[in-house]
């Protein structure tokens, strides 16, 4: 224990490059710095450096009423088969982010149960001829609201565990960081790189990541952990804007690669 600890020895905030040091009379606001831990990575259009200690993985809309069987999607006709894709590369990449320290940040629909933020345009687009089932509305087959907070059909898939220290962001618009604390909890993280998984790439996952770089947030598409629903040209168009306007894409896979071969 430094003498600083010992004078101060009540931190306040989740990081240490960002925590007040207080004691009964006495309150330090400043700040450490903190170490860099710099990672090479190959990604498009070039390969890139990023600092793991300002890293966080945000991961969208992995859920049951998008990914499974008897969720929304499928009742609703649309083939959720290619939202799975992601499952198997998520599952191998969560515990090697997690080992280095990223915070995992889960992004995922969570409704109100009275709708009350839902603005008529947005129900439109879930139900544009108002006789199908829209958001918040039961599926008949499982009888969970559509992905209402707290329903099997928000839940996050089975196959990916969302780990106690994970955090989880409840979204209500295309984008996680509309009427949502996302931001601020990436701030008070000290984040300035946001890695993008889930579904659809082409819709909340690119809305989302979108907003990130407006906000000044780097950015980085992880192509092997997002899919879509959509048509293919939606896939090709996401690829092509992350890359050309938005930032970067990579493979988690050698993310991981990356990490596994300098961290400790």
């Amino acid at each position: 224990m430094t003498q600083s600890d010992a004078l101060y020895p009540l931190p306040t905030g989740r990081k240490p490059w960002n925590r007040w040091r207080v004691s009964d009379d006495h309150a330090d606001l400043s700040r450490a710095g903190h170490r860099v831990r710099p990672l090479t990575i190959a990604a498009r259009p070039k390969n890139l450096t990023l600092d793991v200690s300002r890293t966080a993985l945000l991961v969208v809309d992995m859920q049951n009423d998008f990914c499974s069987a008897g969720g929304w999607l499928d009742h609703i006709g649309v083939d959720y088969r290619p939202a799975r894709a992601p499952i198997e590369p998520l599952r191998a990449a969560l515990p090697c982010f997690r080992r280095a320290g990223m915070p995992v940040i889960w992004v995922n629909w969570g409704n109100r149960p009275d709708l009350g933020n839902i603005s008529p345009a947005l129900l439109h687009v879930y139900n544009g001829s108002g006789n199908g089932v829209g958001l918040g509305e039961p599926v008949p087959t499982t009888g969970a609201a559509v992905l209402q907070s707290g329903s099997w059909g928000a839940a996050v898939v089975d196959e990916l565990a969302v780990d106690q220290a994970d955090i989880q962001v409840a979204k209500f618009r295309m984008s996680g960081f509309w009427d949502t604390p996302l931001d601020s909890i990436l701030r008070n993280l000290g984040i300035t790189t946001c890695l993008f998984a889930g579904v659809n790439a082409d819709q909340c996952v690119l809305h989302t990541l979108a907003d990130a770089n407006f906000l000044g947030y780097d950015t980085l598409f992880l192509e092997d952990c997002c899919a879509t629903t959509s048509p293919a040209f939606c896939w090709d168009a996401t690829l092509y804007n992350a890359r050309q306007i938005f930032g970067f894409t990579a493979l988690a896979s050698d993310v991981c690669r990356a990490l596994e071969e300098t961290q400790p």
